[in-house]
């Protein structure tokens, strides 16, 4: 006797599901890229859909049906490959914190304050050497003007940036805090 025939299948069906295994198959190679893999998904698809061959409507399209449960497979199948992590092994500290943030952007703010102040041709010189990286050839001929007076510009407006961010910032000084230049 065959086991089909107790669970109410007929011989069409388990037809049909032979008939579809080379296109299921086909579609779980090309997607795993894994013999063992596409043939391990087929056999599930195939298990999974003679369990719940009651839920098919039209039996002369059943394409669309084991498609569906292939893909759930699929899916499946990432899911057990997740790697779990313990929770309580993890440490959750991380290096930019609000606070931090806030104080960078303070400090920004007032750096971008003390430029605002400094005259016309010296913040042009400080903003294109410090900011934008330029040599001091490249800022005199953008600017058409001699290297040495980029040179001097340039001097005296870190100075005067110095100075006016120890305006803002006097702690910054008494801890030996000093301007650099960063490039």
């Amino acid at each position: 006797m065959n086991p089909l025939s107790l669970l109410g299948f007929n011989r069409e069906f388990k037809q049909q599901l032979e008939a579809f295994r080379p296109r299921l198959y086909r579609i779980a190679y090309s997607w795993s890229h894994n013999k063992e893999l596409a043939d391990d998904l087929v056999q599930e698809t195939m298990v999974k859909a003679l369990r719940k061959a009651q839920q098919v409507k039209n039996r002369t399209a059943i394409d669309g049906w084991l498609f569906g449960i292939l893909t759930n497979c699929w899916r499946d199948h990432f899911r057990k490959l997740k790697d779990a992590e313990n929770i309580d092994d993890l440490v959750l500290v991380d290096e930019i914190t609000p606070d931090k943030c806030l104080e960078t952007q303070n400090i920004v703010d007032r750096v971008r304050a003390a430029i605002s102040k400094l005259p016309a041709g010296q913040c042009q010189v400080l903003t294109l050497v410090d900011l934008e990286g330029m040599s001091y050839a490249e800022v005199a001929d953008a600017l058409e003007i001699p290297i040495g007076t980029v040179m001097s510009r340039l001097c005296r407006a870190r100075n005067s940036l110095s100075d006016k961010l120890l305006e803002i910032s006097p702690a910054a000084g008494k801890a030996g805090l000093h301007l650099r230049r960063v490039k």
